[in-house]
């Protein structure tokens, strides 16, 4: 493994009247930043976390998932929130509700690329309609109080990268913060990053510009920082079943030094109390399921992790779920352990 270069000197971002002081970001991902994921991260450490997304008529009629969704603890804070949205007026009203209960930062989503959003014209589908994307900006600025910031990738297509664009009409309507997917909509997760693309929206703006997409190590976001010249680095992905990596992240930066994953045992009571929080949270019959990706992902690598998935992916029943993960984890934790490598 080659050597980490030294970090890069960053310095602390403003986002309106918040300072970040260490801008690594958790990035917002449908079904995995929920609470009791975000909770973890904070632990271990992230400069600010950044909810799921969540759809804004939904929030309007405050149905029960937007609402589990828009839940914080106030370890996390500041905390932004993100909505998706294709109606100036509802983004403006969900905005409003939000910040009104305490949310430091308003999110909009212009880079999702899953179909159902797209095709209900929000998410990426902004960036094929840049009026349409201004409108939402400026409603959602004129609504509220706290900052507005804005996610968003290079562009729908290859043929089309007008993110420098959209962040410099993002800039004159009052956005505070922007951050760019190094992807276009029609790659969805294909491909890689293109982390020298971000430069072109850092030069396009006086903002914080954060880069994003493919950092699942610290020299990923070594070098997506060099590459794209951001004032910080949003990790999404990288962070499964790996909670402990913002916090790496952090420690690198601020100290030029690495720090070594948990070590197995305390991963072990991690996934067990992360486990429990997510049955408090959903309730047990949505939190078995729900937690059988993150199961997934803790074990990623691990001896016979794929035979443990397969069967743990089929128990329904909460407490036989705990004695499997007990019979899977014990053993390996009682092996002689190599010695775990830093991110």
């Amino acid at each position: 493994m080659n050597p980490l270069p030294s970090p890069p000197k960053l310095a602390p971002i403003e986002i309106g009247p918040l300072r970040i002081d260490c801008p690594v970001i958790l990035a917002p991902m449908t079904g995995v930043t929920d609470l009791p994921f975000r909770k973890l991260v904070r632990r271990f450490g992230s400069g600010l976390n950044v909810t799921e997304m969540i759809a804004s008529p939904a929030m309007i009629r405050e149905t029960r998932q937007s609402l589990q969704k828009a839940a914080w603890d106030p370890v996390e804070e500041p905390v932004s929130l993100q909505l998706a949205g294709c109606s100036p007026r509802e983004m403006a009203e969900a905005a409003k509700l939000n910040a009104d209960r305490g949310a430091a930062i308003i999110d909009i989503n212009m880079g999702c690329p899953v179909k159902k959003v797209v095709n209900g014209e929000a998410g990426s589908a902004l960036m094929r309609d840049l009026p349409l994307a201004a409108s939402l900006i400026e409603a959602t600025v004129k609504a509220v109080d706290v900052p507005v910031t804005v996610k968003m990738r290079m562009g729908w297509c290859h043929d089309s990268l007008n993110a420098p664009e959209l962040a410099h009409i993002a800039e004159d309507l009052g956005a505070k913060m922007i951050t760019v997917h190094g992807r276009t909509r029609n790659q969805m997760y294909k491909g890689e990053a293109d982390w020298a693309f971000v430069r072109k929206v850092k030069e396009a703006v006086s903002l914080p510009v954060i880069v994003n997409g493919d950092i699942c190590t610290l020299a990923d976001m070594a070098k997506a920082l060099e590459l794209s010249g951001a004032d910080g680095a949003m990790i999404g992905r990288g962070a499964y079943g790996k909670p402990w990596l913002l916090g790496q992240a952090m420690h690198w930066l601020q100290q030029g030094t690495e720090i070594a994953a948990p070590d197995l045992a305390a991963q072990f009571d991690l996934v067990l109390e992360h486990y429990d929080a997510m049955l408090e949270h959903y309730g047990t019959v949505t939190g078995v399921k729900m937690a059988r990706k993150h199961l997934g992902w803790y074990t990623k690598g691990l001896p016979g992790s794929a035979e443990f998935r397969n069967r743990v992916n089929f128990i329904d029943d909460a407490d036989a779920v705990v004695r499997t993960l007990l019979e899977y984890y014990q053993p390996l934790i009682a092996a002689p352990q190599p010695q775990l490598q830093a991110a």
